[in-house]
């Protein structure tokens, strides 16, 4: 697989919240989950009962990892997502998704016992005045929901979506290592317990008269939820895992810094949304921090620069369920 492959799959990767957004005019949010994470889930139940039935083999505590995990990888880390991107635009979404190495380091600092030097600091300095540019910049419904001084609900949704999903990475790397259970058990398991959550939740505060669906709009429907499905939930979620072996996760994390480039891209294609020169500014910006950031993590001896396993993953923007 060339860098070009590699580049090619961030940039269909990131066009999920185009897509998402054109999802949503026929469902609302919270359905639009549990539909795309239930089928996901069954497909590969499914691929696990022909091909893999020993995953089935859990415990009960293994049962009770696996429901927390579900309810933040899928169930939270979606409902916050999709209700945001609602109201701000697909490249804006994105962007904020780039959080998601500076939540990791948080993460690693608290549950790994990483240690932060001064260059990390400065990195992860740089990095966040980078996304003030953007967090600052609000158009359109946006501005009908905010919260406090250029922050809005629906950003602050993105955002707890992006602690949410990276808190979802590490559990996941903690039942797959520590409590032995396969990773297609795993992804199965939290995204059919989530879409089921997710369900639930909308039954209570979606209008079922008598189906989410719009009138009439069935087919459309059910034609970009299984897009969904199967391009972004299942084959570039997989494609990422088997790009470890040959990539770096640190080469692939500058890669998806590219992600907000694309998805503007694609919200202008698929959307009329405009092109904005903030996202292109605030990116660069953040390039630089997380460079930084990267190369003291590199002489720290956290990253491995060879073939890492799937373990070693990093969230970026794009490691969304």
């Amino acid at each position: 697989m060339s860098v070009t492959f590699v580049v090619m799959l961030f940039a269909v990767w990131s066009s999920v919240f185009s897509v998402g957004k054109i999802a949503m005019q026929y469902c609302p949010p919270l359905f639009l989950t549990g539909s795309r994470m239930v089928l996901a889930g069954l497909i590969l139940y499914l691929f696990m009962a022909a091909f893999k039935r020993s995953a089935f083999k859990l415990n009960r505590l293994q049962l009770i990892s696996l429901v927390v995990l579900a309810f933040f990888s899928i169930y939270l880390t979606n409902a916050l997502e999709f209700w945001g991107l609602q109201y701000l635009s697909a490249a804006k979404t994105c962007f904020i998704y780039s959080l998601s190495p500076f939540f990791s380091a948080l993460f690693s600092y608290l549950h790994f016992k990483e240690k932060m030097n001064r260059n990390k600091w400065i990195g992860m300095a740089i990095g966040f005045v980078g996304f003030i540019p953007v967090l600052m910049h609000q158009t359109g419904s946006e501005e009908l929901f905010n919260a406090f001084s250029f922050l809005s609900w629906p950003t602050l949704a993105i955002m707890g979506a992006v602690l949410s999903s990276v808190y979802g990475w590490v559990l996941l790397r903690f039942i797959v290592k520590d409590q032995a259970i396969s990773p297609l058990m795993a992804n199965g398991t939290s995204m059919l317990i989530g879409g089921l959550l997710a369900f639930g939740h909308s039954s209570l505060v979606e209008n079922w008269a008598p189906t989410p669906i719009a009138a009439h709009h069935v087919t459309p429907f059910l034609q970009w939820t299984l897009l969904i499905t199967l391009v972004y939930n299942l084959l570039c979620y997989n494609v990422y895992g088997v790009l470890l072996k040959r990539f770096t996760a640190t080469f692939l994390s500058f890669i998806g810094l590219l992600s907000p480039i694309f998805a503007s891209i694609s919200g202008w294609l698929f959307l009329g949304e405009p092109l904005s020169w903030t996202i292109l500014l605030s990116t660069g910006i953040v390039s630089i921090g997380l460079l930084i950031f990267y190369r003291a993590e590199l002489k720290q001896g956290y990253i491995v620069n060879s073939k890492p396993s799937p373990l070693q993953l990093e969230p970026n923007t794009n490691s969304k369920q």
